[in-house]
């Protein structure tokens, strides 16, 4: 695993995006760093972001000790983890229930669930010891209206809806105190789960100039969304369903 060195931006925050390589983890990238944030942008390769606040990396988020050994990097090179956007993502589906392959699900399985697994548990304590530590993941409708002719995929959404809900839990369990007693609903971490019809992106406007995209997000949209998420407090935040679309 490797990481390119990099300062911190001109909020002082250090959010990490995984799944940076994508559509998505691109957009919400460069909305954090153009905002003041240092992102460390972690993908299956370095890219070459050109901006000095972002940090690309490279982390086998199916590699438990890799992950966790990474974090701790990440936390000790930069003093603080202020976010984890968790954008790696994966599909497979398209085929009647009867015909499900459950290769699918272990695919996904892997890509959905077992890296948000890894990767929360290694960034935890640095999301809980942060002044507004944010945990974010994007879901699908799919979730919690499940269709038979992606029943791998929705299980998988499901699931890590489920993980991230436990994690708002663990958060909740002990929230930091507010000056002179009681809890500080504004400060503290929040784990959120971001819902979307599907993501939309300009090259695939460019492609079907005709198409409806109505009920799509674009992944502009969710970037602002994520962006939003430190402008919020923790208790209004902390295991909640917001649906973009």
């Amino acid at each position: 695993m490797t990481e390119s060195a990099g300062g911190e931006g001109g909020t002082g925050r250090v959010v990490v995006v995984t799944g940076a390589n994508g559509a998505a983890g691109q957009a919400v990238t460069r909305r954090l760093a153009a905002g003041g944030t240092h992102v460390v942008a972690a993908g299956r390769r370095p890219l070459d972001w050109g901006d000095d606040r972002v940090s690309p990396a490279v982390v086998d988020l199916l590699d438990a000790a890799a992950t966790r050994a990474w974090a701790a990097g990440v936390a000790e090179r930069h003093g603080r983890v202020d976010g984890l956007v968790h954008l790696v993502g994966g599909w497979r589906g398209g085929t009647p229930f009867e015909d499900t392959d459950l290769d699918d699900w272990t695919f996904l399985h892997d890509q959905l669930v077992r890296t948000l697994q890894h990767a929360t548990l290694a960034f935890h304590r640095h999301l809980r010891a942060a002044p507004r530590g944010r945990f974010a993941i994007v879901s699908q409708h799919a979730a919690r209206h499940p269709k038979q002719n992606a029943a791998a995929y929705a299980t998988a959404k499901a699931a890590s809806e489920a993980w991230t809900l436990a994690m708002a839990d663990s958060f909740a369990a002990d929230p930091p105190p507010a000056p002179g007693g009681g809890a500080d609903g504004d400060a503290g971490p929040a784990a959120v789960i971001l819902v979307v019809e599907a993501l939309l992106t300009d090259e695939m406007r460019e492609k079907r100039p005709d198409a409806d995209f109505s009920r799509l997000t674009h992944v502009d949209d969710l970037a602002d969304a994520v962006a939003g998420l430190w402008i919020r407090p923790a208790a209004e935040l902390n295991g909640t369903r917001r649906e973009l679309s």
